[in-house]
């Protein structure tokens, strides 16, 4: 595949694989409140494209960037990092 600059990276879980060649990711991050400086947690739900319907919820998976595939659609999985026991 041609490299077409820098993508973004994000690691996450998958909530679910009910769509065909979809999976649900949902991406975790930890950041400092503004003035008690204590961490929470925000989360934000992704559609990824997983061509071959590899993913099986609970796995961990590392998603890329990509084009817009559909009206939600503009993630690609890169790799299952971690599946689930």
């Amino acid at each position: 595949m041609q490299q077409r600059g820098h993508r973004k990276v994000k690691l996450g879980v998958v909530t679910s694989t009910k769509m065909d060649k979809t999976v649900a990711v949902k991406v975790e991050r930890r950041l400092p409140h503004p003035r008690y400086l204590k961490y929470y947690t925000r989360s934000k739900k992704f559609l990824v494209h997983d061509p071959h319907n590899s993913c099986l919820e609970g796995d961990r998976v590392r998603i890329v960037e990509c084009r817009p595939l559909s009206r939600r659609k503009r993630w690609r999985l890169l790799e299952v990092v971690e599946r689930k026991a």
